[in-house]
């Protein structure tokens, strides 16, 4: 399945694009989607810290703009949007 990674936040220093788009199997799950994020840090940048700090405590929303847990089934090529925690002071 085809799957566009919508990009927010500290997230958007993933690519020059605001999306990355991800080949995965059927049926995954968002956690599958998730280690294929961090694949693709460790590829393009060298395994970043930070990069990866940021995709491990982000939250990832369905093409409905509702919060999808980790065990979220994938069933379907479809957009996901990855919305990394905001800080403030």
């Amino acid at each position: 399945m085809k799957i566009k990674l919508e990009l927010f936040g500290a997230s958007r220093d993933f690519s020059d694009k605001d999306h990355l788009e991800f080949e995965i199997e059927d049926k995954s799950s968002v956690n599958d989607l998730r280690n294929e994020v961090i694949k693709y840090i460790d590829k393009n940048f060298g395994g970043n810290e930070n990069f990866i700090k940021i995709i491990k405590s982000s939250a990832f929303c369905s093409e409905n703009n509702e919060i999808i847990s980790d065990n979220y089934k994938i069933t379907k090529d479809q957009k996901i949007g990855i919305i990394p925690p905001i800080g403030g002071g």
